[in-house]
């Protein structure tokens, strides 16, 4: 459904507001999310017809805007992708126990995730290692004195109490490393029952097709055999026998608790029929010079990267009757932003040049930004920052301002003194348990060495706020039902612009070079 804008904005704006930042202003912004989030779009899949008419359009905002070409194909960087989808009805997965064969239900008891390339036939023995994590800086290891070499690793969703955040978030995103080097072939990750998307939606989303980085030096699962999220709700399954019930270190997961880590008494077969096909999709990256030193310092030769993500989940199962993924919030939202932002930005004269990059392949695992952060089409070096913006959520006043990485770097200054020129709050992120800071194109910056930001309308946990924004996600995230329906806070999302705004001008006139933190788990180690 394509609702008509002045309706929409006259029944959930707070009209005085725009006395302040213009009607205009929410118009364009949402105009942009009318085209990319519409049905006739499918969802943006990375690769589509559609995601090409996509990048098109935004070159085209970037070019009106006044920006640069800065891809190697004017506008567009291609990223190369293979394809795979998983081929149910010729793939089978059963637990052995005793010479007992008990067959899994795919999509039921478990799903496998073809991100990896999944080997076609795996048997090996199971064994539960906690949370899986080895974290040395924080003196855990969940992997110590656990015998590995050949087998399935089934780990819990989250960490350990008492460890921040992002250090869990980088050191889940690591998890494969640490366990390969330890002889493991593969990773069964219990699903989280208190995740962001049930159980009963997302395993509809197994049958999608998935992507990897055609480069495979950039593959990060490399020599996994199989892959797969357990149902929570199955899990018993895969502990029997075990002397250890799955609900109680699930539920002991949950709260951060410290688990046993154990042999289980069972075997995995898995065979796995998957289709692979090549892909070709596009990053679509527009420069903003900047001005030249005039006696100052030069600075127009470092850049400040500012991301979102144009890409969505395409068309798949249908829920409540709808297939279309639109992706209105995520990420069209964001997309609007940098445009808008582009056209704003264009007008003043920054010491520092502006990258505007909308980046594919985040839905497949931040595969676009980290092209890019491999590749980028300007020197390596002269990367001093990313700011990035994802699924942003203005269906709240923005009363304050949730960041991303403000424990990190230097650039938290620079994000509160923009807070401060607009009244609005920076605060960190109150659900640091829901890996946030791994979960968005600018991790792919940060494991390059580069000070990032991610931004969000911010929330006090637990208040009515972050209860909307809860239920939101129960309802939308990554379902059809984000789309041009549903009800937006256009004041909230106007104000959201203008702070991002002060946030980049900041950045990109500071006499200093962005730094990480002297204490930062992520600054370079020497």
């Amino acid at each position: 459904m394509r609702p008509s804008i002045r309706p929409a904005l006259l029944a959930i704006t707070f009209l005085c507001g725009f006395a302040k930042t213009g009607l205009s202003q929410a118009e364009s912004w949402w105009s942009h999310i009318e085209y990319l989030a519409d049905d006739r779009m499918r969802g943006r899949e990375t690769g589509s017809p559609q995601h090409r008419l996509a990048a098109e359009y935004v070159a085209r905002m970037f070019r009106k805007a006044g920006l640069r070409p800065g891809g190697e194909q004017g506008f567009f960087q291609p990223v190369s992708f293979t394809g795979r989808r998983i081929v149910e009805d010729r793939s089978s997965v059963s637990l052995l126990r005793n010479g007992v064969e008990e067959k899994l239900v795919l999509g039921e008891d478990l799903t496998i995730n073809v991100r990896v390339d999944n080997a076609p036939l795996t048997e090996a023995r199971l064994v539960f290692a906690g949370y899986g994590l080895s974290i040395p800086s924080q003196n855990h290891d969940d992997l110590a004195g656990l015998d590995l070499a050949g087998k399935i690793v089934v780990v819990m969703p989250g960490g350990p109490r008492g460890i921040r955040g992002p250090i869990l978030s980088d050191a889940q995103s690591r998890r494969w490393a640490a366990l390969k080097a330890r002889g493991a072939v593969g990773i069964l990750g219990v699903s989280s029952p208190a995740g962001d998307v049930p159980w009963s939606r997302s395993s509809l989303a197994r049958l999608n097709p998935q992507m990897t980085l055609t480069d495979s030096s950039l593959d990060d699962n490399a020599g996994q055999k199989l892959n797969g999220a357990i149902n929570p709700a199955s899990a018993e399954k895969f502990f029997a026998g075990s002397g250890h019930a799955a609900a109680g270190l699930i539920q002991a997961a949950l709260k951060g608790d410290s688990l046993p880590r154990f042999d289980l008494p069972v075997s995995i077969r898995a065979t796995i029929a998957v289709d692979t096909w090549q892909v070709e999709s596009q990053n679509v990256i527009g420069i903003l010079r900047g001005a030249k030193g005039n006696g100052k310092a030069d600075l127009s030769n470092q850049y400040v990267v500012l991301s979102a993500h144009l890409d969505h989940l395409g068309v798949g199962a249908p829920i409540r009757g709808d297939s279309i993924f639109n992706g209105a919030m995520d990420n069209a939202s964001g997309i609007a932003t940098l445009i808008e932002l582009a056209r704003t930005a264009t007008g003043k004269r920054n010491a520092r040049s502006i990258i505007f990059i909308a980046v594919t392949g985040e839905e497949k695992g931040l595969l676009g930004s980290r092209y890019f952060a491999h590749h980028p089409t300007v020197p390596a070096q002269s990367l001093v920052a990313n700011v990035n913006t994802d699924m942003f959520l203005p269906i709240i006043p923005l009363r304050a301002l949730l960041v991303n990485g403000l424990e990190e770097s230097d650039l938290a200054d620079d994000a509160r003194r923009a807070g401060a020129s607009v009244g609005v709050e920076v605060i960190t992120d109150p659900e640091p348990e829901r890996n946030g800071f791994i979960r968005s194109d600018q991790y792919s910056f940060i494991k390059r060495g580069i000070p990032a930001l991610s931004l969000k309308s911010g929330f006090v946990r637990d208040s009515p706020e972050h209860e909307t924004i809860k239920r939101w996600r129960a309802e939308r995230y990554h379902a059809p039902s984000d789309d041009l329906g549903q009800p937006v806070n256009f004041q909230a999302a106007a104000d959201f612009n203008r702070v991002y705004l002060r946030i980049v001008e900041e950045i990109a006139n500071r006499p200093t070079r962005p730094r990480w933190n002297s204490d930062s788990y992520f600054a370079p180690r020497r």
